[in-house]
This record gives structure tokens, C-alpha cells and sequence, in this order.
């Protein structure tokens, strides 16, 4: 993935959509591309001021940053934002991670939606990085999964790899991975016939990567008949696990999956297998307690117009 991920279309598009969510009914208001009622009633509109973007209650890995920088910068192109603390660095509390400059008036529409990205990304890069200190000694990667936000997901896998995790597949087209359910509709799910179902996966899509989830070691015996690329191990106790990672060793990739704590992630580890796949790193990491100050405030009247 792209280390900025505002390179993204489909992240650009949600940033719009985020906007048009809080800003958009200009009908009552005209003055204005976006409608932010208490500032335009309240606020001087040739106020000017600065301020800071940092984590309140604990230290944090930032992620979206220039998230909230494109935010800014869809309400008002003449924001000024510098980026403190890129992507993927870690910050204590009270360390800024942005700054800007600009109308107060443009700040403040832009102020919730570029702190509601950031603080739901910022959640998934810091418990990321915790799983991956966690599996360090051993190598193994950490995968998200795609139990991910509607409409968020280019963000939430973007903030993993802030985290230092990896992104397993973005969606159903660009790998196939044979889980219970495929399997069960498949020739009626024959568990000593899995390699049979890889091979017929391979010959529709003989460019992708092929994953099958098993969950006994019969399974994985069967799978293995075909050599796919990955075998997802799916809820199995430690001992089995380490049984399927010495059968699988020199011809399939191993991934641990199924509730996987931080607590027993060091143990699955220990195991050998190439990855852990985690769906709370997206589903319930979240958020990091955010702020939005300011620095300063030039106003030149004290009134709205």
C-alpha cells in the first residue's frame, strides 16, 4: 500500500463524503461551500489562527496524518499544515503531531472530521505495533483482516502497516482463500479432497494466490496435496498448530487465525507460523484520544459577519 494514503481515489472520495456528512446543507447557508452554522455566526470571518493536532491521554503510532492535512485542505486550500510526526512514528502524550494556519472559520469546519480519521487510525497503528513487538523474536508477520469499516477500509489497512503490520488481502478479488463456508458448497466439502478444490481454484485464477482454512490436521494433510501458498490455521489448539507448521514447512505459508489475544500472540508465535491474522486490529481497536488546540488567534474585528 501506498505510504500516503491520501494517493488513494477511494480515499480521497471518502474524504469528500466525511466532509458532505458534518458541512454540506448550504442550503440555509450560501455564504459559504461549507456550512458550519456556529462559526459562521459566530466566528470573525478574517479571524486567523494556529494550533496543534496531538494525543491527550497516552503515547500513541500516528496514523492519518495526512488524512487530516487533506481535510484541511478540501475545506480550505490556503490551510497551511506541516506534518511533526509522520505516519508510523510513535509520540508521547502531549507531543504535537501537526500543526497548521489558516482562517478559524475553515479550521473549525474541518477540525472534527480530520480528528474522527485520525483518531480511529491512530487506534489501529498503536495496537498494531503492540501485537508486532509482541511476535518480534520470531519473525512472524501481522495480518488484518477484512473485518474493516464500510467504505473505511483503505484507511484501516493503511493503518496498519502504520503499525508495522501487514495487509493480507484487500478484498475478495485479489486472492482466493477457502474458508468453512466456501468449502461446505463445494462438491459437498469432502475434507480428504481439499487439494482438489485448489486445484480448481488455480485453474480459474491461475494468477492469484491460493489460501485454504482447515482445522484439523486431516485437513491440512489434504490442502497440502496441492501445495497452495497459504494454509490458514483456523482455531486450533497450540500443539496442533505446531504439528500443521512442520508439515506445512518448505511448501505452504502458515497463517494462525481465530481470537488470537495479545496475551497468547507470543505463544502462537513461538510455533513457527508466518503470520497472525487479527480482525481486532480494524473491528475493535478503538480510538486514541485526540486534540485540536490552538497556538494562537488573530482577530482583527472580535465580530462575525
Amino acid at each position: 500500500m501506498e505510504r500516503d494514503v491520501m494517493r488513494s481515489p477511494r480515499a480521497r472520495a471518502a474524504v469528500r463524503l466525511a466532509l458532505d456528512e458534518d458541512l454540506a446543507d448550504v442550503a440555509r447557508v450560501r455564504s459559504a461551500p461549507w456550512c458550519d452554522a456556529t462559526s459562521l455566526a459566530l466566528v470573525d470571518p478574517t479571524a486567523v489562527a494556529e494550533g496543534e493536532i496531538y494525543a491527550k491521554g497516552r503515547g500513541c503510532t500516528v496514523a492519518g496524518a495526512t488524512v487530516a492535512r487533506a481535510v484541511m485542505k478540501a475545506v480550505d486550500p490556503k490551510i497551511a499544515v506541516r506534518i511533526l510526526r509522520e505516519d508510523g512514528t510513535e509520540v508521547k502524550p502531549g507531543e504535537p503531531i501537526l500543526v497548521f494556519r489558516g482562517k478559524a472559520r475553515s479550521i473549525l469546519a474541518a477540525e472534527r472530521t480530520a480528528l474522527n480519521f485520525m483518531q480511529r487510525m491512530c487506534a489501529t497503528a498503536t495496537l498494531t505495533r503492540e501485537f508486532v513487538k509482541a511476535v518480534r523474536r520470531y519473525g512472524t508477520l501481522i495480518l488484518d483482516t477484512r473485518k474493516t469499516t464500510p467504505g473505511l477500509r483503505v484507511f484501516e489497512k493503511y493503518a496498519v502497516t502504520c503499525g508495522g503490520g501487514t495487509n493480507h488481502r484487500m478484498g475478495m478479488y485479489d486472492r482466493v482463500l477457502m474458508k468453512d463456508n466456501h468449502r461446505r458448497l463445494w462438491k459437498g466439502g469432502n475434507p480428504d479432497e481439499l487439494d482438489k478444490a485448489v486445484e480448481a481454484a488455480r485453474r480459474r485464477f491461475p494468477k492469484l494466490e491460493v489460501e485454504v482454512e482447515v482445522e484439523s490436521l486431516r485437513e491440512c494433510a489434504s490442502a497440502l496435496k496441492a501445495r497452495p501458498e497459504w494454509i490458514m490455521l483456523d482455531n486450533m489448539s497450540v500443539a496442533d498448530m505446531r504439528k500443521c507448521v512442520k508439515m506445512c514447512r518448505g511448501i505452504s505459508k502458515t497463517e494462525a487465525s481465530g481470537g488470537i489475544t495479545l496475551d497468547r500472540a507470543r505463544e502462537v508465535a513461538a510455533t513457527g507460523v508466518t503470520a497472525i491474522s487479527l480482525g481486532c486490529l480494524t473491528h475493535s481497536a478503538g480510538s486514541i484520544d485526540l486534540s485540536l488546540e490552538w497556538r494562537c488567534v488573530e482577530q482583527s474585528s472580535g465580530g462575525a459577519a
